[in-house]
C-alpha cells in the first residue's frame, strides 16, 4: 500500500519528443513503481495560451497519451486521465478563487515571464492570470503529497501550499472539533490512541518533527478510519482545525537537459527535435546531417567535441568508453564526423524500438487508449468527489 500520492500533468502539445522522455517520462516510469501515481492531460491549461486554436487539442491529447504508454507508463500501476473529464477540478478552482488574493496570482514568477515570452498572444485574460490557481486545484483535489517539478516550478507548489493553508485556516474549524477529534482517536484502539497522544504532545510541546512524522505514519496505517476522521486527526495533531486540503511537497526530479539537433534545448519551436516514435530512416537522416564543430571542414581537420552538438547527445546516450573514443578520435582527427554519429544513431534507435512496439498495439486498436483513459477518469473522479464533499461541507454548501 503506497503512503505517498504523486500527481503530475502535461499540456497536450501533440506527439512528444526525446526531450520530453528524458526530462519527464523516464521519471514517471520510475515513480509508478514506488508511489500511487496520477498522470493527467492538462487540456484546460492548454486553453490558457491556445484558446484561439481549440481544434488542435483533441488529436494532440490522443497522440500524447499513446506516447506516454509507449514510453512505459503502465495503466495497471498509474491512473491516466483527462483534466476536463473531471469537472470537480473546475468547481474547486471556482471555490478557491473566492479566497485567493489577487496579488498572490500577480506575483507568481512565471506570470510576467510567460507574458514576455508569448508577446504575440493576447494573454490579458483571467484564464492566464488564474492558471496557477487551476494548477493548485488540480493538485489539492487529489490530496497529492508529492508533485514532481523542476526548480523553476517550486514557487507554484509553495503557492499551492499557501492556498491550502489559507483554506484550512478559514474553513477548517468545525463545531465540536476537539470532541470529534478525541472520538476519532478512540477508534485507533487503546494502544495506538495512547501512542498518538504521546506523539502529539511531543510535537506540540517540544516541536519534535520526528514525533510528527511518526504520528502521520501511524495514521497512514489505519485503513479503518474514514476520510473525515483521518483529516481531523491530522489537524488535531498539528494544533489546527480539520485539515481539509493537505499541503503537497515539491518533489525535485532529476532534470536531464536534452539538447536538440542544433545544440540548443530540444524544442518544437526550434524545429530541432526527434519524436519519440519517429521512423528509423528519419532518425538516421536527422542525426547524420547534424551540424558539427565548424573547425572540422575536412576529414583530416582536428576538432573539439565541446563545440559540437553531437557531443551533447553522446553525453546522454553513450557510455564512458564511447565518450572517451569520441574525445580522442575527434581531437586527433582519428575518426570522422559520420563515425562519431553512428553510436548515437544506434543508441537512439535502440531506445525507440520498444516504444514503437508498445505504441503499435494502441495504433492498431484506438479503443484500447479510450478505455484506459475512461477507466482513469472514473478513478480520478471518485477521488475528486470525496474531496469536494469535504470542501462543500466546510463551506456550508452541502445543503443536506
Amino acid at each position: 500500500m503506497f503512503t505517498d500520492r504523486v500527481l503530475s500533468g502535461m499540456r497536450p502539445t501533440g506527439s512528444l519528443h526525446l526531450g520530453h522522455y528524458h526530462g519527464v517520462l523516464k521519471n514517471w516510469v520510475e515513480m509508478q513503481q514506488e508511489y500511487e501515481c496520477l498522470f493527467f492531460v492538462a487540456d484546460w491549461h492548454a486553453l490558457t495560451t491556445h484558446y484561439d486554436t481549440p481544434q488542435i487539442i483533441e488529436q494532440n491529447v490522443w497522440d500524447m497519451v499513446i506516447d506516454w504508454l509507449a514510453a512505459g507508463i503502465d495503466p495497471a500501476r498509474a491512473t491516466l486521465f483527462i483534466q476536463s473529464r473531471v469537472p470537480e477540478h473546475a468547481e474547486l478552482h471556482v471555490l478557491l478563487s473566492m479566497i485567493t488574493p489577487l496579488g498572490w496570482l500577480e506575483r507568481v514568477p512565471t506570470y510576467k515571464d510567460q507574458q514576455e515570452k508569448l508577446a504575440d498572444k493576447d494573454l490579458s485574460t483571467y484564464g492566464f492570470l488564474g492558471y496557477p490557481l487551476l494548477q493548485s486545484a488540480d493538485i489539492l483535489i487529489y490530496r497529492a503529497t508529492q508533485v514532481p517539478v523542476g526548480e523553476d516550478q517550486v514557487p507554484h507548489i509553495e503557492f499551492t501550499r499557501n492556498i491550502a493553508r489559507r483554506f484550512n485556516h478559514i474553513y477548517g474549524r468545525e463545531m465540536g472539533f476537539e470532541e470529534k477529534a478525541e472520538s476519532a482517536v478512540k477508534k485507533l484502539g487503546s494502544k495506538k490512541s495512547k501512542l498518538y497522544h504521546e506523539l502529539r504532545t511531543r510535537y506540540q510541546e517540544h516541536g519534535d518533527d520526528e514525533a510528527l512524522q511518526s504520528a502521520k505514519a501511524l495514521l497512514e496505517e489505519q485503513q479503518s478510519l474514514n476520510l473525515g476522521d483521518r483529516e481531523r486527526l491530522y489537524g488535531y495533531l498539528e494544533g489546527g482545525g480539520k485539515m481539509i486540503l493537505s499541503e503537497p511537497q515539491a518533489m525535485l526530479t532529476h532534470a536531464s537537459k536534452m539538447h536538440g539537433l542544433d545544440g540548443q534545448k530540444m524544442s518544437k519551436s526550434y524545429n530541432n527535435t526527434i519524436s519519440l516514435r519517429e521512423d528509423e530512416a528519419s532518425v538516421s537522416k536527422k542525426i547524420r546531417t547534424m551540424p558539427t564543430d565548424p573547425a572540422r571542414i575536412k576529414r583530416t581537420d582536428k576538432g573539439d567535441p565541446d563545440k559540437c552538438p553531437v557531443w551533447q547527445l553522446h553525453r546522454v546516450y553513450s557510455n564512458d568508453d564511447t565518450r572517451q573514443w569520441v574525445q580522442n578520435g575527434c581531437r586527433s582527427a582519428g575518426i570522422g564526423c559520420l563515425d562519431c554519429k553512428q553510436p548515437v544513431i544506434n543508441a537512439v534507435l535502440a531506445e525507440q524500438k520498444p516504444m514503437r512496439e508498445r505504441a503499435q498495439l494502441y495504433l492498431d486498436d484506438p479503443a484500447l487508449v479510450r478505455n484506459i483513459v475512461s477507466d482513469g477518469c472514473e478513478k480520478a473522479r471518485k477521488l475528486a468527489s470525496e474531496t469536494m464533499s469535504e470542501v462543500r461541507d466546510a463551506m456550508g454548501l452541502s445543503y443536506s
